[in-house]
Parts: C-alpha cells; sequence; structure tokens
C-alpha cells in the first residue's frame, strides 16, 4: 500500500506543479487553489508512505515521479522543447527509479 500512496503522492505532484506554473505567482485563484491542495494531499501521502519505505527511497521516487510527470507536461500542454539531450536526461532519472524500486525489500 505504500508504494501506491508513493505513486499517487508524486502524481499530484505533477498536478500542483503544473498548476503552479498556471497561477502566475499564485495571482490567479483557481490554478492557486489546485497547487495549495494537491501539494498538501501529495505531502500527506509521502508521509504515509514513508511510514514503511525509507527516506531515501521515498523521496527520491516522489521527486523522481514529479520531474519526469512535469517534462511530460511542460512537453506537450505548455510547448517547451524537447531534444536528444533532454530525452536522456529523463531516461536517466527513470532508470534511477527502477534500480531504487529493485533495490528496497
Amino acid at each position: 500500500m505504500s508504494w501506491a500512496y508513493l505513486l499517487f503522492a508524486g502524481l499530484l505532484e505533477v498536478v500542483w506543479a503544473s498548476s503552479m506554473k498556471l497561477s502566475h505567482g499564485f495571482t490567479r485563484p483557481i490554478p492557486s487553489l489546485i497547487t495549495l491542495a494537491t501539494m498538501a494531499a501529495s505531502f500527506w501521502l509521502l508521509a504515509m508512505a514513508m511510514r514503511t519505505i525509507p527516506l531515501g527511497t521515498a523521496y527520491t521516487v516522489w521527486t523522481g515521479i514529479g520531474s519526469i510527470g512535469a517534462f511530460i507536461v511542460g512537453v506537450i500542454m505548455l510547448a517547451e522543447p524537447i531534444n536528444a539531450t533532454r530525452i536522456f536526461a529523463v531516461a536517466l532519472i527513470v532508470s534511477g527509479l527502477v534500480l531504487l524500486k529493485l533495490s528496497s525489500s
């Protein structure tokens, strides 16, 4: 169950990071509220996951999911640039996350 909490916490990190961008520095009310609500939920789920998953693993997976998700949202929804170097960097993050999951007991 902890890994499910961690997965959802990471997905919510993508939502709050994306909505923070859309809030334009917290000047737009709806994206600002979405940011704060999903941020709180993401932190809570991360804390629940950390009951059984080691700190280093949980935090790295959480930020990794958020990083990869934010990259995907940026490319697809915000027309951010994509090139081979950026894709390679994301592949390295994914590789690290897989290795962390495989090495956890």
